[in-house]
């Protein structure tokens, strides 16, 4: 076998399927899906074939000409790539997979009546980045694989359906349609259920297949644009002027970039739990309803998403070890068309914020600095546990550098070539430089492309942007720390962004009165842009200011995104002296953790742990009984241990038996000075142990068998000194 990704079971000496057709039974009672997915290649194909699956029950594979059974096995699951489902194939050009979800599928979010807007109807959705198409349906989940699909999806009646696709029709289901399926015809053809139609004639890679379902309802903003969301009215028409501009953006975008070439550019409000900003879904950009703020300022995120219609969606990376070329592409062409729109002083502090969020991120991952390059080792490695700011900021000042080097107008007609050579294509870091070279000769001469993509932390060369207003806002939040508040007069015209800078920018050690008189005046916590209330209310927490915890738990109780989760949570329970703020962290999460996205709270419950054996380590490292301590930290450690196998080893299945199953002697044996071990070290321990035990186990056998040996031989002696003396007895 031949891995053309580290996430993929996919082979590169397999044809990768050019076309999907999915049949998808909806069961909102069960959280499942019952479907099918006829997967067709470019030719017929004898021997194995590789796919990726998750969470998946297969019930069948079948010959889809004469629906008899093809052979298939699926192996036991990977914790990072799921399950490797080979199916076998003699001359076959096309097969028939019978599956069924399963409601801990980590590309579903399955909500009920409370947790939606209108509290009615249920609503679910897919979120398929990174790596998670497979946990919906079979298929070769990389995006190097580019396939076009169709979709039925049978749901209630009540409800609609929208996909990353063209709708086709709404109508009523047919018999014969659900015969294969596990839900049967009697269930797919059931009073009160309609079949909504999709095709996407385009290829695209796994992780852009997309749909959600609900009770929704849409407004026009432009010829190629309409806003969906639940049927309530609010919603709809605050999104409705939120992205009014919409049509603008696109237009900016094709002077840019090319032609658009998508047909539609349609949004989606999702509730609030959805994981993310955006979803660059090509046709049905998914969007957090925290985009809405009321001043147009949101838009930013829907030019971002607009943006990879050109790079990412058009041109996509080729794994997620090169995604600094769908997010710093995407970054660059976001800000170009938010200065066309919106001015340059706009995107000095867009690129601003970037900078200082892409100084904290490579501070975070000061002990992983692999994930602080552009092109990355993720063998191993989930994708979404290295989520950051890095390909997005680091890789637009690559090509920010760049850009100053040539001049902006040779770049971007080396953009427009670049767009037009690789479209529909998925590509890799050297594919991308070796054309950067060919078309801008001696660049590398000029800029040093080898330490830009493989090189660790930020470059000399990246550059902090400058304005007048950057450089006032940051003087502002300077001067805050002397105990003086911005007048009303310097802040007049500040919106979301300028307040979001001049917050992140003042020291996390003020005091709690310096936080209660700025926000008298500003009544910062309350803002309707999340971005604002989570960087003061992160501040808060800091300073202990526990009139604001109120609504620092409303705020982890009605949002699901990560960019606000994430940072409130660590604030929280990091650092000493927190056991009021741990407790408050604990609670909350406990009864807000089934309103989150699977991704999210997963990510949150790991976090938790690491926060719990840091306690530990410093628990141990000051107790005043030395003895008592360490043998505390040991035993916390060796639980952390059982954690660490259970959730982490999957990689390696042999090592996770080995380590659970001698558990008890790591525990004695146990004797790291370390406050931390990494899945690496954690590994090499138990490589070491299982070595110690047998070279001491051959150890023993040896003098074992050498003592044996010794005791036959001074058996056969005496025996034969016996038989020489029995003649002389008898003489």
């Amino acid at each position: 076998m031949a891995p053309v990704d580290p996430h993929s079971f996919a082979d590169s000496t397999h044809q990768f399927a050019n076309h999907i057709s999915l049949s998808l039974y909806l069961d909102f009672a069960s959280s499942t899906i019952h479907g099918s997915a006829l997967l067709s290649l470019p030719n017929p194909h004898s021997g194995p074939l590789s796919l990726d699956a998750r969470s998946l029950s297969i019930h069948s594979v079948l010959d889809p000409q004469s629906s008899s059974p093809l052979s298939f096995s699926l192996s036991p699951p990977d914790q990072i790539k799921g399950c490797h489902l080979t199916v076998s194939l003699s001359g076959h050009a096309s097969f028939l997979v019978v599956f069924s979800t399963s409601p801990s599928s980590s590309a579903l979010q399955w909500l009920s009546p409370p947790q939606t807007f209108n509290k009615t109807y249920p609503f679910v959705y897919t979120q398929c980045q990174a790596i998670h198409a497979r946990s919906v349906f079979p298929c070769q989940d990389t995006p190097a694989a580019r396939v076009c699909y169709s979709a039925r999806l049978n749901v209630p009646r009540q409800l609609s359906a929208v996909m990353s696709a063209r709708h086709v029709d709404r109508r009523g289901p047919v018999a014969g349609e659900g015969l294969l399926l596990v839900c049967g015809d009697q269930m797919w053809c059931a009073e009160g259920r309609v079949v909504e139609e999709f095709v996407m004639e385009q290829p695209i890679p796994p992780y852009l297949f997309a749909f959600a379902v609900g009770e929704l309802g849409f407004r026009e903003v432009g010829p190629r644009t309409r806003i969906y969301a639940e049927v309530v009215p609010a919603v709809l028409d605050s999104a409705a002027r939120e992205f009014a501009g919409t049509e603008e953006m696109i237009r900016q975008g094709e002077k840019l970039f090319g032609p658009y070439e998508w047909e539609r550019f349609d949004l989606l409000v999702l509730p609030l739990s959805f994981p993310y900003g955006g979803m660059e879904n090509p046709r049905m950009v998914f969007l957090t309803p925290t985009v809405i703020k009321g001043d147009a300022s949101g838009a930013q995120v829907v030019a971002h998403e607009l943006a990879h219609s050109w790079t990412g969606n058009l041109i996509t990376n080729t794994t997620n070890e090169h995604f600094w070329l769908n997010e710093g592409f995407t970054t660059y062409a976001e800000r170009r068309i938010i200065e066309a729109v919106q001015g340059e002083e706009k995107v000095v502090l867009n690129i601003g914020i970037g900078w200082r969020g892409l100084n904290e991120t490579v501070e975070r991952f000061k002990d992983r600095l692999e994930f602080t390059k552009l092109k990355t080792n993720q063998e191993g490695v989930d994708p979404d546990d290295v989520y950051s700011e890095v390909p997005y900021e680091k890789g637009f000042q690559f090509l920010w550098r760049i850009e100053r080097q040539v001049g902006r107008p040779a770049f971007d007609e080396f953009l427009k070539k670049y767009i037009a050579t690789f479209k529909f294509k998925s590509i890799d870091t050297d594919t991308f430089l070796d054309f950067l070279k060919a078309n801008i000769p001696g660049i590398e001469n000029e800029v040093d492309l080898v330490l830009w993509t493989e090189g660790t932390g930020i470059p000399p060369d990246a550059y902090e942007p400058v304005s007048s207003l950057y450089t006032k806002i940051l003087s502002l939040a300077n001067e805050f720390s002397l105990g003086r508040v911005p007048r009303d007069d310097e802040v007049a015209d500040w919106r979301g962004q300028e307040w979001e800078l001049y917050l992140e920018h003042l020291p996390k050690s003020l005091e709690a009165s310096q936080l209660l008189a700025l926000d008298s005046r500003y009544t910062l916590s309350e803002s309707k842009d999340y971005e604002v209330k989570v960087a003061f209310l992160q501040l808060a927490i800091c300073a202990k200011c526990r009139d604001y915890y109120v609504e620092v738990e409303k705020t982890l109780k009605e949002v699901g995104r990560m960019k606000y989760l994430r940072p409130l949570y660590t604030a929280l329970v990091q650092g000493n002296g927190k056991e009021e703020e741990k407790i408050l962290a604990k609670r909350v999460f406990s009864e807000a953790r089934d309103t989150y996205h699977p991704n999210i709270y997963i990510y949150i419950e790991e976090e938790k742990l690491k926060q719990d054996k840091a306690k530990s380590a410093h628990l141990a490292s000051t107790s005043k009984d030395k003895d008592k301590g360490n043998k505390r930290k040991k035993d916390k450690e060796a639980t952390d241990m059982t954690h660490v196998v259970d959730r982490f080893w999957c990689n390696n299945s042999h090592q996770c038996a080995y380590a659970l199953a001698k558990f008890n002697q790591f525990k004695v044996s146990y004797n790291c000075q370390k406050e931390t071990w990494s899945l690496n070290e954690l590994i090499s321990h138990c490589v070491q142990e299982e070595e110690k035990l047998k070279q001491d186990k051959a150890k023993s056998a040896h003098l074992a068998s050498t003592s044996k040996d010794k005791d036959k031989g001074n058996k056969r002696k005496k025996d034969k000194e016996a038989t020489d003396m029995a003649p002389q007895k008898k003489q």
